[in-house]
C-alpha cells in the first residue's frame, strides 16, 4: 500500500437528518457503518470511472418523449391543444 493510501481525510457531506438516519439502518443492516458505505461508494465509482449506478431522470423517460414528440407536432401542424393542469402535491 502507497503511503498516500494510508493517510486519510475527512470529507463533509449535507443530507437531511431523515435520509441519514434511513441509510445509517440500512448499512448497519448490512454490518457496514455510514464511513465505510461511503467509501465503498467512492472507490466503485473510481473502478466505474463514474457514478456505479444509473441516474434516471423522468423527462427522459420514454413515455415523457413520447408524449412531448407527439405535442410539437401538434403545434408544428397548428391543432389545437388541451390547457394542462398543475398537479397538486397530493397527487403527484
Amino acid at each position: 500500500m502507497l503511503n498516500s493510501e494510508k493517510k486519510k481525510v475527512s470529507i463533509s457531506v449535507k443530507t437531511s437528518p431523515a435520509d441519514k438516519e434511513q441509510a445509517a439502518k440500512i448499512f448497519d443492516s448490512l454490518g457496514l457503518n455510514l464511513s465505510t458505505a461511503i467509501n465503498i461508494f467512492i472507490k466503485k465509482s473510481i473502478v466505474e470511472g463514474g457514478l456505479p449506478f444509473e441516474v434516471k431522470d423522468p423527462f427522459y423517460s420514454k413515455a415523457n418523449q413520447t408524449e412531448l414528440n407527439r405535442r410539437f407536432k401538434k403545434v408544428n401542424n397548428n391543432q389545437s391543444l388541451h390547457a394542462h393542469h398543475l398537479l397538486k402535491n397530493s397527487e403527484e
